[in-house]
């Protein structure tokens, strides 16, 4: 696979020029068990040294993938929803927590305790909205519940969207999720990628918020592992820096 990385090394290098610092992190979605997919993924992210935010769903996750975590440093657990159930009305996008639900604050509580149970202080407390959609009426549980970051897909509007709850989106999907389900073109990706970049640079969009790759190891064909290791790799030796997320809950009753 033939690819063309000029157009992001030459804005990488503008970023080097002017002294920027581009923060980035890595999440990869629906984790739930040990499988070759995320010794795969495990690997990488060793390789790289840039470490994986495994978006874990609560309900289902078992032993052998705490198992596997315990064993990689690397690898850092995040809560994914609670079951990854889509409970949007018909017609309208999937989504688990798009929308307020009586038992709502109950579920975002049951999934930071079982994933703290597996886990412990391995466990960032960051939800990640499964689908990428939450509802705006959610975050404030979100907080009382104990997480201190929030992730979906695309640039913040703002920083702190609930009180002790930073936002920390991803940016770039390599998934062409509407078409083969395989890797988007490679120049496109890069495309997107310099078109994010420049507007962070042009003061767009927010130039604080650690620029997010978003993966699904469950699903990557070789294009999307080949791709990826090459991408990530162009991000770190242009001169990006690895952020980490929040690693340690906060008790539901502790002030903000």
């Amino acid at each position: 696979m033939q690819i063309d990385w000029s157009p992001l090394r030459h804005e990488l290098a503008i970023w080097r020029q002017e002294k920027r610092r581009l923060p980035i992190w890595w999440r990869d979605d629906d984790a739930v068990s040990a499988t070759p997919a995320l010794a795969e993924l495990s690997d990488l992210s060793r390789h790289l040294g840039l470490p994986v935010h495994l978006a874990v769903i609560p309900a289902v996750a078992d032993q052998t993938l705490a198992d596997a975590i315990m064993q990689a440093p690397h690898m850092v657990p995040t809560v994914h929803g609670w079951a990854h159930e889509n409970r949007a009305p018909q017609g309208q996008k999937k989504a688990e927590f798009g929308a307020l639900h009586a038992d709502t604050a109950d579920l975002l509580a049951r999934g930071l305790e079982r994933l703290d149970a597996l886990f412990g202080t391995r466990l960032s407390p960051t939800f990640v909205a499964p689908w990428n959609r939450l509802h705006a009426d959610v975050l404030p549980h979100l907080a009382t519940a104990g997480y201190r970051a929030v992730s979906t897909f695309t640039p913040r509007c703002v920083v702190e969207p609930s009180p002790g709850l930073v936002q920390i989106n991803t940016h770039i999907d390599p998934i062409d999720w509407r078409g083969s389900r395989g890797l988007v073109m490679p120049d496109r990706i890069i495309a997107q990628t310099v078109d994010a970049l420049t507007k962070r640079r042009q003061g767009v969009t927010d130039t604080t918020e650690p620029f997010g790759y978003l993966t699904h190891h469950l699903v990557h064909d070789t294009d999307i592992w080949s791709f990826s290791r090459a991408f990530l790799a162009e991000l770190l030796e242009g001169g990006a820096i690895s952020t980490p997320l929040p690693t340690s809950a906060r008790s539901p009753h502790e002030p903000s």
